[in-house]
């Protein structure tokens, strides 16, 4: 359990303690004295030096060197301090849980401090021998403050719920940081979504997300045009600084070219917009899966009869598309090992179960049988048009019925033949899979499908080099796998499975997938 302390001292303390460190001089010298570094401290993992020098940020290796000056750490008493900045909704709950997680399985007993209603520290001390090892603090504020603070050298993990800007990719470079888009540098923590929201009495059961742009961008004001009442329609929003309000613009707002309503009524949590709508018959909310509490989320549908809930399964596949993945972003350096292994441990079994529990998706791999998807291949038959003969429906369902469907699916940015965040992510999950053993023995077939925009013959060449792309990325990246353990083949249906209709952007994006199918 975290025990709640709010003694203003010991935190006071703390943070004096641990800003004074970093920020005074010290010198590095070699064993045989014939080198010296000199520089202001900014960080100590246990085991490297992290220095600002004259010649630019370095880390040199502890075991090397001798270290004098005030700032020098306690090498028989190291504290690693960890720092933490970004989103609110990962920052308040999530994050501190799987910290408690991690604490009780690794034998430290948790204390908590609070310096402000954002701010706290959790400590971590060895239950055997009452030793203090770790220091993690928190600033839950949002996404752009969490950029901001790691840019300043004022966090040393960036909680984050959209993907870093391009100006903030610049600037991290420019300050040393390394490429954060590139390997290592950031990863999916667990999923979530943006889900419309209204009140449990309210009549409306579905909206197609051109409709729900309008609404939000002030261009349709009255619930009758939704088949509601004769009433104006009240929205309500997430704040602007925040990330999950960032990914709204981006997910429903940008396809649409509209802007959000200056009228919508913004709150600094999204549990607040959820709290709000079921208060109020007439409102409607955008908030996150995870903090729909008890209003009702409308069903995404379309012209074309398609309709996609909101739904754990949905999710993980991103078969519905206001997706939102919840990020961790790191600098290029070192952090210390604690930190490490406690980053190790959320990619694990016991991890997901504690993100399920906060509320979230989690990204464990689940298999759908066929007999569980009667849906799709009913929707399949039914709007197959002259360019798909039933001979290829017929090929479809005989290669996919003695399998099932994995929830690691694989889509791609619009616009583009890049993997989008959470598949890029699973990329890196389905290979530490195979590394690991989990598919010998078992055949995983990579089944492309496509939108239904050109002709059908090469929307299917189309998938096909998508299927075999995204395999060749899942074999690249599983480096210690014993791939023929594994039988891996691709196929290609293109538009056979359309997901949602192909008349607007949204739509031709969900339906431009490569699943996995296993047997």
């Amino acid at each position: 359990m975290i025990t709640l302390k709010r003694t203003a001292a010991l935190a006071v303390l703390f943070l004096f303690s641990a800003i004074s460190v970093m920020a005074q001089d010290v010198t590095l010298s070699s064993r045989d004295g014939k080198v010296e570094l000199s520089g202001t401290l900014l960080g100590f993992d246990g085991e490297f030096y992290r220095l600002s020098t004259d010649y630019g940020e370095m880390t040199v290796d502890g075991s090397g060197v001798s270290c004098t000056g005030p700032g020098c750490p306690n090498l028989q008493d190291y504290v690693a301090e960890i720092e933490m900045s970004g989103s609110a909704s990962m920052g308040a709950v999530l994050m501190p849980a799987l910290v408690n997680a991690y604490a009780q399985r690794n034998g430290y007993a948790v204390d908590r401090v609070d310096l402000d209603p954002t701010r706290f520290i959790l400590t971590l001390t060895r239950s055997d021998s009452g030793k203090l090892a770790a220091r993690f603090g928190f600033r839950a504020s949002n996404t752009d403050e969490g950029f901001a603070d790691l840019l300043a050298d004022e966090a040393d993990i960036v909680m984050a719920l959209r993907e870093i800007r391009r100006e903030e990719r610049k600037l991290a470079r420019e300050a040393g940081m390394g490429d954060l888009t590139g390997a290592n540098r950031s990863r999916v923590l667990a999923l979530d979504a943006v889900v419309p929201i209204v009140a449990p009495g309210n009549p409306v059961r579905s909206i197609s997300p051109q409709v729900l742009a309008k609404v939000f961008a002030g261009e349709i004001t009255n619930w009758l045009a939704l088949g509601g009442p004769d009433a104006p329609i009240e929205l309500h929003l997430p704040d602007v600084a925040s990330g999950l309000s960032q990914a709204i613009e981006d997910q429903v707002m940008v396809p649409a070219k509209l802007g959000v309503s200056p009228q919508a009524v913004r709150h600094g949590l999204p549990l607040g917009i959820a709290d709000a709508v079921s208060r109020d018959t007439l409102s409607i909310g955008l908030t996150s899966y995870a903090a729909r509490r008890d209003t009702r989320v409308l069903t995404l549908g379309g012209t074309c009869g398609f309709a996609l809930d909101a739904a754990r399964r949905t999710i993980k596949t991103e078969d519905y598309p206001l997706t939102a993945p919840m990020f961790l972003y790191f600098p290029a350096r070192r952090l210390p090992l604690i930190a490490r292994e406690f980053l190790a441990f959320t990619r694990g079994p016991t991890a997901q179960n504690v993100i399920r529990r906060a509320g979230f998706v989690d990204q464990t791999p689940e298999e759908i049988p066929i007999d569980a998807q009667g849906n799709r291949m009913a929707n399949a038959i039914t709007v197959a048009g002259p360019e798909i003969p039933l001979e290829e429906l017929q090929r479809m369902i005989a290669t996919l019925s003695p399998m099932a469907r994995l929830t690691t699916s694989f889509r791609f940015e619009t616009g583009s033949i890049r993997l989008d965040a959470q598949s890029r992510s699973n990329v890196q999950q389905l290979a530490r899979a195979l590394e690991q053993g989990r598919y010998d023995a078992r055949q995983l077939l990579f089944v492309g499908f496509s939108d239904g925009q050109g002709a059908a013959t090469s929307n299917r060449d189309i998938a096909l080099r998508r299927a075999e792309a995204v395999l060749r990325a899942v074999s690249d990246a599983a480096v210690t796998a014993n791939l023929e353990r594994v039988a891996l083949g691709v196929d290609a249906f293109g538009e056979a499975m359309p997901m949602a209709c192909d008349d607007t952007s949204w739509g031709r994006q969900v339906n431009r997938r490569v699943e996995v199918w296993v047997r």
